[in-house]
């Protein structure tokens, strides 16, 4: 928890806190909602760039902390980042339910599948991005183009899955309170994945920054 609280104070960048509210951008019709998820990812790319400019990673080595404790805070600072967005997203479709929820025309509409969209978007990121990271905290850069080139990927097939596969198509991408029992079935599914997912990505972050020359 203390390298939690350090992430915070010395590793948040003002983009951090800005991208969860882009979670507003689900009420925009006819609108990729997945995208809004990505710009949380920009947000984490942030953090870490600030914290390379600063020498983060030197100056935590200074600490009473191992190498595991350290990739295990900025992980779990990310996901916190990552949970936050989600908690908004789900009060803007609240208020997307109110104002009128009408069909979307660029992917899933707007309901609780796209909450369990959001959860798979940040696992495949957290698997790709950071193990790259973590392999040569100094090419922050290099880990996120290569995360960022296979999340859009993920984006472009979750939208053509909305007219090709008949249960996203029939059942998830439909707006709430209908097939309710699917797309909570979904969120659940993907809650575990996330989970499981960033579990193994935490896994070879550790084993990758153990392995890692940094010059103090």
């Amino acid at each position: 928890m203390k390298l939690l609280k350090k992430e915070f104070r010395l590793c948040l960048h003002p983009t951090a806190l800005l991208m969860p509210w882009l979670g507003a951008l689900i009420l925009t019709p006819n609108y990729p909602y997945a995208v809004s998820f990505f710009y949380m990812t920009l947000g984490i790319f942030f953090v870490c760039l600030t914290a390379r400019e600063n020498h983060d990673a030197a100056y935590t080595m200074t600490l009473p902390v191992s190498r595991k404790q350290a990739v295990e805070g900025r992980m779990l600072f990310a996901c916190c980042l990552e949970i936050f967005q989600l908690a908004l997203c789900g009060v803007f479709l609240l208020i997307k339910g109110k104002i009128g929820n009408t069909p979307n025309a660029a992917g899933l509409d707007a309901g609780v599948a796209v909450l369990g969209d959001g959860l798979l978007l940040f696992t495949l990121f957290n698997l790709i991005f950071f193990p790259a990271y973590y392999r040569d905290v100094n090419k922050v850069g290099k880990a996120f183009v290569i995360a960022s080139a296979a999340v859009f990927f993920y984006i472009v097939l979750g939208i053509a899955a909305t007219y090709a596969l008949p249960f996203v198509r029939d059942a998830l991408d439909t707006p709430d309170p209908a097939h309710m029992t699917e797309k909570v079935i979904f969120l659940a599914v993907a809650l575990v994945i996330y989970i499981i997912g960033t579990v193994l990505a935490l896994r070879l972050s550790v084993k990758r920054f153990e392995q890692l020359d940094l010059q103090l």
